[in-house]
Protein backbone atom coordinates (compact mmCIF):
# COMPACT_ATOMS: atom_id res chain seq x y z
CA UNK A 1 0.00 0.00 0.00
CA UNK A 2 1.48 3.10 -1.22
CA UNK A 3 2.52 5.47 2.32
CA UNK A 4 0.24 8.45 0.67
CA UNK A 5 -3.00 6.81 1.13
CA UNK A 6 -4.83 8.48 4.22
CA UNK A 7 -5.56 6.29 7.04
CA UNK A 8 -8.05 3.82 6.75
CA UNK A 9 -7.26 2.39 10.29
CA UNK A 10 -10.96 3.66 11.00
CA UNK A 11 -13.22 1.91 8.32
CA UNK A 12 -13.77 -2.09 8.37
CA UNK A 13 -11.73 -4.38 6.65
CA UNK A 14 -14.23 -4.44 3.48
CA UNK A 15 -14.66 -0.26 3.31
CA UNK A 16 -11.12 -0.22 3.78
CA UNK A 17 -10.17 -2.42 0.87
CA UNK A 18 -12.70 -0.54 -1.46
CA UNK A 19 -10.95 2.67 -0.82
CA UNK A 20 -8.10 1.51 -1.53
CA UNK A 21 -8.90 -0.10 -4.87
CA UNK A 22 -10.42 3.42 -5.72
CA UNK A 23 -6.85 5.17 -4.36
CA UNK A 24 -4.64 2.40 -6.31
CA UNK A 25 -6.67 3.45 -9.58
CA UNK A 26 -6.55 6.95 -9.03
CA UNK A 27 -2.55 6.78 -8.92
CA UNK A 28 -2.32 5.30 -12.04
CA UNK A 29 -4.90 7.98 -13.35
CA UNK A 30 -2.69 10.95 -11.55
CA UNK A 31 0.72 9.42 -12.90
CA UNK A 32 -0.84 9.33 -16.65
CA UNK A 33 -2.81 12.79 -16.93
CA UNK A 34 -0.05 14.77 -14.66
CA UNK A 35 3.28 13.19 -15.10
CA UNK A 36 5.52 16.10 -14.31
CA UNK A 37 6.78 18.03 -17.93
CA UNK A 38 10.20 19.00 -18.28
CA UNK A 39 10.61 22.89 -18.14
CA UNK A 40 11.59 24.55 -21.98
CA UNK A 41 12.70 27.79 -21.83
CA UNK A 42 11.01 30.14 -24.51
CA UNK A 43 7.84 27.03 -24.53
CA UNK A 44 6.84 26.26 -20.96
CA UNK A 45 4.66 29.06 -19.28
CA UNK A 46 6.25 30.26 -16.22
CA UNK A 47 2.96 31.73 -14.42
CA UNK A 48 3.44 34.36 -12.13
CA UNK A 49 1.56 31.91 -9.37
CA UNK A 50 0.14 28.68 -8.65
CA UNK A 51 -0.86 25.52 -6.64
CA UNK A 52 1.74 23.02 -6.01
CA UNK A 53 -0.01 19.18 -5.80
CA UNK A 54 1.09 15.68 -6.40
CA UNK A 55 -1.29 12.62 -6.06
CA UNK A 56 -1.85 13.02 -2.37
CA UNK A 57 -3.99 16.17 -2.58
CA UNK A 58 -6.39 13.82 -5.16
CA UNK A 59 -6.24 10.92 -2.46
CA UNK A 60 -7.67 13.19 0.35
CA UNK A 61 -9.85 14.08 -1.82
CA UNK A 62 -11.37 11.11 -3.43
CA UNK A 63 -10.95 10.06 0.26
CA UNK A 64 -13.11 13.04 1.63
CA UNK A 65 -15.80 11.96 -1.40
CA UNK A 66 -16.52 8.53 -0.80
CA UNK A 67 -17.85 10.11 3.09
CA UNK A 68 -20.40 11.64 0.21
CA UNK A 69 -20.30 14.30 3.27
CA UNK A 70 -20.77 17.12 1.15
CA UNK A 71 -20.70 20.24 3.93
CA UNK A 72 -18.07 20.53 6.58
CA UNK A 73 -16.81 17.88 8.27
CA UNK A 74 -13.83 15.61 9.91
CA UNK A 75 -11.71 16.48 7.59
CA UNK A 76 -12.63 20.63 7.71
CA UNK A 77 -12.39 19.52 11.88
CA UNK A 78 -8.82 18.13 11.42
CA UNK A 79 -7.43 20.88 9.06
CA UNK A 80 -8.97 23.70 11.50
CA UNK A 81 -6.92 21.95 14.93
CA UNK A 82 -3.69 21.40 12.92
CA UNK A 83 -3.87 24.93 11.45
CA UNK A 84 -4.47 27.02 14.72
CA UNK A 85 -1.55 24.86 16.21
CA UNK A 86 0.96 25.86 13.24
CA UNK A 87 0.01 29.21 13.25
CA UNK A 88 -0.08 29.32 17.07
CA UNK A 89 -3.37 30.98 17.74
CA UNK A 90 -6.80 29.38 19.98
CA UNK A 91 -9.35 29.28 17.11
CA UNK A 92 -9.74 28.73 13.58
CA UNK A 93 -12.91 29.03 11.35
CA UNK A 94 -12.62 27.66 8.18
CA UNK A 95 -14.65 29.75 5.22
CA UNK A 96 -15.20 29.74 1.60
CA UNK A 97 -12.47 32.14 0.34
CA UNK A 98 -10.06 34.58 1.90
CA UNK A 99 -12.07 37.32 0.47
CA UNK A 100 -15.29 35.80 2.61
CA UNK A 101 -13.00 36.06 5.12
CA UNK A 102 -12.28 39.29 5.51
CA UNK A 103 -15.96 40.61 5.11
CA UNK A 104 -16.27 38.02 7.65
CA UNK A 105 -13.50 39.52 9.99
CA UNK A 106 -14.77 43.03 9.35
CA UNK A 107 -18.82 42.03 9.78
CA UNK A 108 -18.26 40.37 13.14
CA UNK A 109 -16.78 44.09 14.10
CA UNK A 110 -20.21 45.06 13.88
CA UNK A 111 -21.90 43.14 16.31
CA UNK A 112 -24.03 44.17 19.11
CA UNK A 113 -22.53 41.68 21.46
CA UNK A 114 -19.02 43.95 21.81
CA UNK A 115 -21.13 46.73 23.27
CA UNK A 116 -19.28 50.24 22.97
CA UNK A 117 -16.74 48.92 20.77
CA UNK A 118 -18.68 47.48 18.10
CA UNK A 119 -18.43 49.20 14.52
CA UNK A 120 -21.80 51.17 13.19
CA UNK A 121 -22.20 52.65 9.68
CA UNK A 122 -20.12 55.92 9.63
CA UNK A 123 -17.30 54.56 12.03
CA UNK A 124 -13.67 55.06 9.94
CA UNK A 125 -11.08 52.13 9.52
CA UNK A 126 -7.36 52.86 8.27
CA UNK A 127 -6.05 51.16 5.46
CA UNK A 128 -4.28 51.48 2.37
CA UNK A 129 -5.08 51.98 -1.11
CA UNK A 130 -2.36 49.86 -2.63
CA UNK A 131 -3.90 46.41 -2.47
CA UNK A 132 -6.44 43.94 -3.45
CA UNK A 133 -10.00 45.08 -3.20
CA UNK A 134 -11.47 42.33 -0.54
CA UNK A 135 -9.27 44.22 2.18
CA UNK A 136 -11.11 47.63 1.14
CA UNK A 137 -14.26 45.81 0.30
CA UNK A 138 -16.13 44.46 3.82
CA UNK A 139 -15.15 48.36 4.92
CA UNK A 140 -17.22 49.73 2.48
CA UNK A 141 -19.65 46.62 2.58
CA UNK A 142 -20.50 47.56 5.93
CA UNK A 143 -21.09 51.48 5.61
CA UNK A 144 -17.56 52.44 7.08
CA UNK A 145 -15.57 54.71 5.93
CA UNK A 146 -12.20 54.00 4.62
CA UNK A 147 -9.58 56.29 5.32
CA UNK A 148 -6.26 55.64 3.16
CA UNK A 149 -2.73 56.67 3.60
CA UNK A 150 -0.04 56.22 1.22
CA UNK A 151 2.58 53.72 1.22
CA UNK A 152 6.32 53.23 1.56
CA UNK A 153 8.57 52.44 -1.93
CA UNK A 154 10.28 49.22 -1.83
CA UNK A 155 8.04 47.39 1.33
CA UNK A 156 4.68 48.41 -0.02
CA UNK A 157 3.66 48.34 3.13
CA UNK A 158 1.81 51.37 4.77
CA UNK A 159 3.39 54.54 5.72
CA UNK A 160 2.97 54.86 9.96
CA UNK A 161 3.82 58.72 9.99
CA UNK A 162 0.16 59.45 8.79
CA UNK A 163 -1.51 57.38 11.72
CA UNK A 164 -1.92 60.41 13.74
CA UNK A 165 -3.10 62.69 11.15
CA UNK A 166 -5.73 59.61 10.16
CA UNK A 167 -7.08 59.36 13.90
CA UNK A 168 -10.37 61.08 13.84
CA UNK A 169 -13.12 60.57 16.57
CA UNK A 170 -14.41 58.17 14.21
CA UNK A 171 -11.97 56.40 14.22
CA UNK A 172 -12.31 52.22 15.05
CA UNK A 173 -10.16 50.05 13.40
CA UNK A 174 -7.25 49.26 11.22
CA UNK A 175 -7.48 46.73 8.25
CA UNK A 176 -4.09 45.86 6.40
CA UNK A 177 -2.46 42.97 4.41
CA UNK A 178 0.84 42.16 4.56
CA UNK A 179 1.81 42.97 0.96
CA UNK A 180 3.28 40.37 -1.06
CA UNK A 181 4.18 38.74 2.26
CA UNK A 182 6.50 41.20 3.76
CA UNK A 183 4.92 41.97 7.11
CA UNK A 184 3.95 45.51 7.86
CA UNK A 185 4.98 48.02 10.70
CA UNK A 186 3.55 45.82 13.43
CA UNK A 187 5.40 47.41 16.11
CA UNK A 188 3.71 51.24 15.39
CA UNK A 189 0.64 49.71 13.91
CA UNK A 190 -0.07 47.68 17.33
CA UNK A 191 1.25 50.66 19.98
CA UNK A 192 -1.51 53.21 18.15
CA UNK A 193 -4.25 50.63 17.99
CA UNK A 194 -3.32 50.23 22.00
CA UNK A 195 -3.25 53.88 22.54
CA UNK A 196 -6.15 54.69 20.56
CA UNK A 197 -8.49 51.71 21.49
CA UNK A 198 -8.53 50.39 17.71
CA UNK A 199 -9.35 46.95 16.98
CA UNK A 200 -6.56 45.53 14.09
CA UNK A 201 -7.56 43.08 11.39
CA UNK A 202 -4.87 41.68 9.77
CA UNK A 203 -4.94 40.38 6.28
CA UNK A 204 -2.46 37.59 6.02
CA UNK A 205 -3.78 35.69 2.94
CA UNK A 206 -0.53 36.66 0.99
CA UNK A 207 1.86 36.27 4.14
CA UNK A 208 1.17 32.48 5.39
CA UNK A 209 4.73 31.69 7.27
CA UNK A 210 6.18 35.35 7.66
CA UNK A 211 7.70 36.22 10.88
CA UNK A 212 7.71 39.53 12.58
CA UNK A 213 10.63 39.30 15.65
CA UNK A 214 10.41 35.82 15.18
CA UNK A 215 6.65 35.67 15.53
CA UNK A 216 4.78 34.59 13.26
CA UNK A 217 1.97 37.26 11.15
CA UNK A 218 -1.10 35.80 11.78
CA UNK A 219 -1.04 36.37 15.71
CA UNK A 220 -0.78 39.65 16.26
CA UNK A 221 -3.99 41.29 15.49
CA UNK A 222 -7.62 40.56 17.04
CA UNK A 223 -8.31 38.98 13.67
CA UNK A 224 -6.29 37.52 11.37
CA UNK A 225 -7.39 36.69 8.18
CA UNK A 226 -6.14 33.62 5.07
CA UNK A 227 -7.14 32.82 1.51
CA UNK A 228 -6.47 29.04 0.10
CA UNK A 229 -7.16 30.30 -3.58
CA UNK A 230 -4.25 28.84 -5.56
CA UNK A 231 -2.24 31.53 -5.38
CA UNK A 232 -1.21 31.48 -2.04
CA UNK A 233 0.76 29.80 -0.20
CA UNK A 234 -1.29 26.61 0.50
CA UNK A 235 -4.21 25.66 -1.22
CA UNK A 236 -7.78 24.10 -1.28
CA UNK A 237 -9.02 25.64 -4.57
CA UNK A 238 -11.42 27.82 -3.13
CA UNK A 239 -11.12 28.51 0.86
CA UNK A 240 -9.84 30.43 3.51
CA UNK A 241 -10.04 31.34 7.49
CA UNK A 242 -10.42 33.94 10.09
CA UNK A 243 -8.50 33.20 13.37
CA UNK A 244 -8.21 34.69 16.82
CA UNK A 245 -7.14 34.29 20.13
CA UNK A 246 -10.47 35.82 21.60
CA UNK A 247 -13.43 33.24 22.76
CA UNK A 248 -15.78 35.89 22.64
CA UNK A 249 -15.01 37.25 19.23
CA UNK A 250 -14.89 33.23 18.17
CA UNK A 251 -18.65 33.26 19.36
CA UNK A 252 -19.32 35.95 17.16
CA UNK A 253 -17.16 35.26 13.89
CA UNK A 254 -18.73 31.64 14.11
CA UNK A 255 -22.23 32.89 14.24
CA UNK A 256 -21.42 35.51 11.40
CA UNK A 257 -20.45 32.71 9.22
CA UNK A 258 -23.62 30.39 10.16
CA UNK A 259 -26.12 32.01 8.93
CA UNK A 260 -26.05 34.45 12.09
CA UNK A 261 -27.74 31.80 14.29
CA UNK A 262 -26.90 32.10 18.04
CA UNK A 263 -26.68 28.09 18.22
CA UNK A 264 -22.97 27.01 17.88
CA UNK A 265 -23.28 23.25 16.75
CA UNK A 266 -21.93 21.87 14.06
CA UNK A 267 -23.58 20.51 11.26
CA UNK A 268 -25.29 17.05 11.86
CA UNK A 269 -25.55 17.74 15.38
CA UNK A 270 -28.05 19.18 17.49
CA UNK A 271 -28.39 20.04 21.73
CA UNK A 272 -24.73 20.67 22.27
CA UNK A 273 -26.09 22.88 24.87
CA UNK A 274 -28.08 20.82 26.00
CA UNK A 275 -31.03 23.20 26.64
CA UNK A 276 -32.37 23.48 23.34
CA UNK A 277 -35.58 24.73 23.85
CA UNK A 278 -35.07 26.43 27.21
CA UNK A 279 -34.05 29.63 25.46
CA UNK A 280 -35.94 33.11 25.40
CA UNK A 281 -34.34 35.65 22.56
CA UNK A 282 -35.55 38.64 21.64
CA UNK A 283 -39.08 38.84 21.00
CA UNK A 284 -39.35 34.76 20.23
CA UNK A 285 -41.59 32.93 22.32
CA UNK A 286 -40.02 30.99 25.31
CA UNK A 287 -38.44 27.76 24.25
CA UNK A 288 -38.19 28.52 20.73
CA UNK A 289 -35.58 26.21 19.26
CA UNK A 290 -32.08 27.55 19.55
CA UNK A 291 -30.96 25.68 15.87
CA UNK A 292 -33.34 28.51 14.61
CA UNK A 293 -32.45 31.40 16.43
CA UNK A 294 -30.43 34.43 15.12
CA UNK A 295 -28.45 36.69 16.74
CA UNK A 296 -26.82 38.20 13.77
CA UNK A 297 -27.11 39.24 10.24
CA UNK A 298 -25.63 37.02 8.86
CA UNK A 299 -24.06 34.41 6.09
CA UNK A 300 -23.44 30.84 4.93
CA UNK A 301 -19.36 31.16 4.55
CA UNK A 302 -18.91 27.35 5.24
CA UNK A 303 -15.96 25.42 3.43
CA UNK A 304 -16.87 22.15 2.53
CA UNK A 305 -15.02 19.05 3.79
CA UNK A 306 -13.34 17.73 -0.08
CA UNK A 307 -11.89 21.80 -0.08
CA UNK A 308 -10.48 21.03 4.07
CA UNK A 309 -9.22 17.29 2.51
CA UNK A 310 -6.90 19.00 -0.03
CA UNK A 311 -5.64 21.74 2.37
CA UNK A 312 -4.77 18.71 4.62
CA UNK A 313 -2.48 16.97 1.99
CA UNK A 314 -1.17 20.62 1.09
CA UNK A 315 -0.18 21.81 5.00
CA UNK A 316 1.86 18.87 5.30
CA UNK A 317 3.84 20.50 2.44
CA UNK A 318 3.83 23.97 3.85
CA UNK A 319 7.41 24.21 5.55
CA UNK A 320 9.06 23.23 2.32
CA UNK A 321 6.77 25.39 0.44
CA UNK A 322 7.88 28.31 2.52
CA UNK A 323 11.74 27.82 2.21
CA UNK A 324 11.17 26.90 -1.59
CA UNK A 325 9.35 30.85 -1.87
CA UNK A 326 12.34 32.32 0.40
CA UNK A 327 15.20 30.76 -2.13
CA UNK A 328 13.34 31.69 -5.40
CA UNK A 329 12.81 35.63 -3.72
CA UNK A 330 16.59 35.59 -3.02
CA UNK A 331 17.60 34.09 -6.77
CA UNK A 332 16.31 36.80 -7.65
CA UNK A 333 17.38 39.34 -5.61
CA UNK A 334 20.71 38.67 -6.22
CA UNK A 335 20.35 39.03 -9.87
CA UNK A 336 18.39 41.96 -9.88
CA UNK A 337 20.97 43.64 -7.37
CA UNK A 338 22.69 44.89 -10.31
CA UNK A 339 19.65 47.13 -11.96
CA UNK A 340 18.65 49.20 -9.16
CA UNK A 341 20.02 52.50 -11.15
CA UNK A 342 16.67 51.22 -13.03
CA UNK A 343 14.35 49.85 -10.10
CA UNK A 344 12.86 50.32 -6.73
CA UNK A 345 14.33 47.02 -5.34
CA UNK A 346 12.05 45.18 -3.29
CA UNK A 347 13.37 45.50 0.88
CA UNK A 348 12.05 43.67 3.55
CA UNK A 349 10.77 45.44 6.35
CA UNK A 350 12.82 45.52 9.96
CA UNK A 351 12.60 42.67 12.02
CA UNK A 352 11.01 40.65 9.52
CA UNK A 353 11.45 37.59 7.71
CA UNK A 354 9.11 37.47 4.99
CA UNK A 355 7.09 34.46 3.50
CA UNK A 356 6.69 36.47 0.07
CA UNK A 357 4.54 35.96 -2.19
CA UNK A 358 5.86 37.69 -5.15
CA UNK A 359 9.31 39.52 -6.35
CA UNK A 360 8.36 43.21 -6.66
CA UNK A 361 9.61 45.90 -9.25
CA UNK A 362 9.16 49.67 -9.26
CA UNK A 363 10.60 51.57 -12.79
CA UNK A 364 12.28 54.63 -11.01
CA UNK A 365 11.15 57.94 -12.24
CA UNK A 366 14.38 58.62 -13.54
CA UNK A 367 14.41 55.47 -16.06
CA UNK A 368 13.11 55.59 -19.69
CA UNK A 369 11.61 51.81 -19.22
CA UNK A 370 8.07 51.58 -19.84
CA UNK A 371 6.27 48.78 -17.88
CA UNK A 372 3.63 48.09 -19.96
CA UNK A 373 6.22 47.11 -22.92
CA UNK A 374 8.07 45.58 -20.64
CA UNK A 375 5.68 42.81 -19.35
CA UNK A 376 4.32 42.44 -22.50
CA UNK A 377 7.90 41.17 -23.67
CA UNK A 378 7.99 39.01 -20.79
CA UNK A 379 4.01 37.85 -21.54
CA UNK A 380 5.54 37.38 -24.78
CA UNK A 381 8.46 35.20 -23.59
CA UNK A 382 5.65 32.79 -21.62
CA UNK A 383 6.78 34.59 -18.54
CA UNK A 384 3.83 35.93 -16.26
CA UNK A 385 3.48 39.17 -14.57
CA UNK A 386 1.37 41.03 -11.87
CA UNK A 387 0.89 44.15 -11.11
CA UNK A 388 0.29 45.67 -7.63
CA UNK A 389 -3.36 44.42 -7.25
CA UNK A 390 -5.55 47.69 -7.58
CA UNK A 391 -3.19 50.05 -8.05
CA UNK A 392 -4.71 52.98 -5.99
CA UNK A 393 -8.22 51.53 -5.72
CA UNK A 394 -9.80 54.57 -5.56
CA UNK A 395 -8.97 55.14 -8.85
CA UNK A 396 -10.82 52.09 -9.98
CA UNK A 397 -14.42 52.25 -11.45
CA UNK A 398 -16.13 50.14 -8.94
CA UNK A 399 -15.29 53.02 -6.49
CA UNK A 400 -15.85 56.38 -7.47
CA UNK A 401 -19.08 56.89 -5.92
CA UNK A 402 -17.41 55.37 -2.36
CA UNK A 403 -17.43 57.68 0.69
CA UNK A 404 -13.37 57.52 2.00
CA UNK A 405 -10.92 59.74 3.16
CA UNK A 406 -7.86 60.30 1.78
CA UNK A 407 -4.64 61.48 4.43
CA UNK A 408 -2.10 63.66 2.50
CA UNK A 409 -1.46 62.75 -0.95
CA UNK A 410 -0.93 59.20 -2.82
CA UNK A 411 2.27 59.76 -4.44
CA UNK A 412 4.55 56.40 -3.74
CA UNK A 413 0.48 54.86 -4.17
CA UNK A 414 0.76 56.49 -8.03
CA UNK A 415 4.20 55.92 -8.44
CA UNK A 416 2.75 52.12 -7.97
CA UNK A 417 -0.02 51.92 -10.07
CA UNK A 418 2.51 53.41 -13.02
CA UNK A 419 5.48 51.90 -12.47
CA UNK A 420 5.51 48.62 -10.67
CA UNK A 421 5.00 44.65 -11.67
CA UNK A 422 5.70 41.63 -10.24
CA UNK A 423 7.50 38.11 -10.60
CA UNK A 424 6.65 34.90 -9.28
CA UNK A 425 8.32 33.19 -6.72
CA UNK A 426 5.89 30.06 -5.60
CA UNK A 427 7.26 26.49 -5.01
CA UNK A 428 6.73 25.68 -8.58
CA UNK A 429 9.36 28.09 -10.70
CA UNK A 430 12.60 26.26 -10.33
CA UNK A 431 15.88 27.18 -10.76
CA UNK A 432 16.32 26.49 -14.31
CA UNK A 433 12.97 29.04 -14.94
CA UNK A 434 14.46 32.19 -12.90
CA UNK A 435 17.22 32.41 -14.45
CA UNK A 436 15.32 32.38 -18.22
CA UNK A 437 13.08 34.72 -16.42
CA UNK A 438 16.17 37.28 -15.43
CA UNK A 439 17.68 36.75 -18.90
CA UNK A 440 14.79 37.48 -20.47
CA UNK A 441 14.24 40.76 -18.15
CA UNK A 442 18.01 41.80 -19.33
CA UNK A 443 17.25 41.49 -23.13
CA UNK A 444 13.92 43.35 -22.59
CA UNK A 445 15.83 45.95 -20.32
CA UNK A 446 18.79 46.00 -23.02
CA UNK A 447 16.58 46.41 -26.17
CA UNK A 448 15.31 49.45 -24.05
CA UNK A 449 11.56 49.19 -23.06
Amino acid sequence: MSNLFPDFSNFSDQERELRLDVLKAAEKYYQFKFAQQEFIPGETYIPASGKVLDERELFALLDSSLDLWLTTGRYAEKFAKQFAEWIGVKHCLLVNSGSSANLLALSALTSPQLGDRRLVPGDEVITVAAGFPTTVNPIVQNQLIPVFLDIKISTYNIDTSYLEEALSPRTKAIMLAHTLGNPFDLKKILKFAREHNLWVIEDNCDALGSLYEGKKTGTFGHISTFSFYPAHHITMGEGGAVLTNDSHLKKIIESFRDWGRDCWCPPGKDNSCQKRFAWQFGNLPDGYDHKYTYSHIGYNFKMTDMQAAVGCAQLDKLADFIENRKANFRSFQDKTSSLNHLFYLPKTTISSEPSWFGFPLTIKESSTLNREQLVTFLEEHKIGTRLLFAGNIVKQPAYQNVKYRIISELKVTDLVMNNTFWLGVYPGISEAAIAYIYKTLELGIKKGF
